[in-house]
């Protein structure tokens, strides 16, 4: 038996995003750019990928700028987020529990001269409005905050910040990852009241390679790349129309999913914590917020212990996110947690796929395993 719990880190390719795909492949080749019927019909598809992202969203369809996924889009608001507020100011404020597709930026900028404020999340996982208030500065240019965390689905207060931001009549450039929020929970960037918006493909059951940023219609950010006049000459090169097409059918798809069974994230989330309440006590719950992440330490075990043990039955989790590739959690140190529960801590993510008794086998292997390994 193969239970996936890393839902996180990336989601099966669901069959109509697929079949889509296939179709623009092998039929719809043709490239949107060109003025013959196969280029007509390519446009088509891309026209209507991009609307159905946009819907997804809850935004107009000319604020929806394809990318080839989170770790691009993230890129590109910070570093033309700042290049078009340069006149502002050079301060940027963040959290230091942010996916490195902003931290590695942000330090960039720093190199540049660029002064970085990073807010440390509290033991839930999250930073304050009042927070945000002290680290506001005139020369300000540029917040980047997640909407919520990739590893502990914590939920930061993304409107009350923006609503901040207008009460202090702040010019800064709003900015949030909301990646792992997509289609998870509801939002739109207009309620959000954020400038930009990241959201990725591979996180609803669509391909990797792509992603999207949106950008309010007001604000003209300026492009990284330069080429020819695709994504209106802000994002050149020829369209990945594969995974751009299985990108917006899976966005259709999860967001017709969200609004059928608003709640059906959460009923799995709480029989899982029932489940391990019952039989692993000693398990220590982490941050928490977003329905789909649920991240967990059995303090004096070790992670990579307890996945490649649970690797053997089959069972898929992570301890961190999967682009740490080893390295201790840079979220869960900034939370002030103790190395015990740092490195006991284990992350399982659920998908719309997930099942009672996908959940049942899982808690029972991880009660076998703790009666198995040896606390260090």
């Amino acid at each position: 038996m193969t239970v996936y719990f890393d839902n996180a880190a990336t989601t099966k390719v669901c069959k109509e995003a697929a079949d889509i795909m296939m179709e623009v492949m092998t039929t719809s080749y043709g490239n949107p750019s060109s003025t013959h019927h196969l280029g007509r019909e390519a446009k088509k598809h891309l026209t209507n990928a991009r609307e159905a992202v946009s819907k997804a969203l809850g935004c107009n369809a000319s604020e929806v700028y394809f990318t080839s996924g989170g770790t691009e889009a993230d890129n590109w608001a910070i570093f033309s987020g700042a290049k078009l507020m340069r006149h502002k100011g050079r301060h940027i404020i963040t959290t230091a529990s942010e996916h490195d597709a902003i931290l590695k930026p942000c330090q960039q900028l720093e190199n540049q001269g660029w002064d970085v404020t990073y807010l440390m999340p509290d033991e839930k996982g999250c930073v304050s409005v009042e927070q945000v208030a002290e680290a506001l500065r005139p020369d300000t240019a540029l917040i980047s905050i997640m909407l919520v965390n990739n590893e502990t689905g914590a939920i930061n207060p993304i409107h009350d910040i923006a609503m901040l931001l207008k009460r202090q009549r702040s010019e800064a450039v709003f900015h949030t990852d909301a990646v792992q929020a997509f289609c998870k929970i509801p939002f739109t960037p207009k309620e959000l009241g954020v400038d930009l918006c990241t959201v990725s493909s591979h996180k609803i059951h669509g391909p990797k390679g792509a992603g999207a940023l949106y950008i309010k219609d007001s604000l003209r950010l300026p492009p990284n790349t330069f080429g020819g006049g695709q994504e209106k000459g802000w994002r050149p090169g020829t369209e990945a129309m594969p995974a751009i097409c299985g990108f917006g059918k899976a966005a259709e798809i999860a967001r017709n999913a969200l609004r059928n069974e608003p709640g059906m994230f959460i009923n799995i989330r709480d029989y899982m914590v029932t489940r391990l309440a019952e039989l692993v006590p000693e398990t220590v719950f982490i941050g928490g917020g977003a329905p789909h992440i649920l991240s967990i330490s059995l303090p004096g075990y070790k992670s990579e212990v307890l996945m490649n043990f649970l690797d053997r039955d089959g069972i898929c989790i992570s301890k961190s996110s999967a682009c740490k590739k080893g390295a201790r959690s840079h979220v869960l140190e900034a939370m002030g947690l103790s190395p015990k529960v740092i490195d006991g801590a284990i992350r399982i993510s659920f998908s719309r796929f997930t099942t009672a008794d996908e959940v049942d086998y899982f808690v029972e292997k991880l009660a076998f395993a703790v009666k198995r390994l040896i606390k260090v």
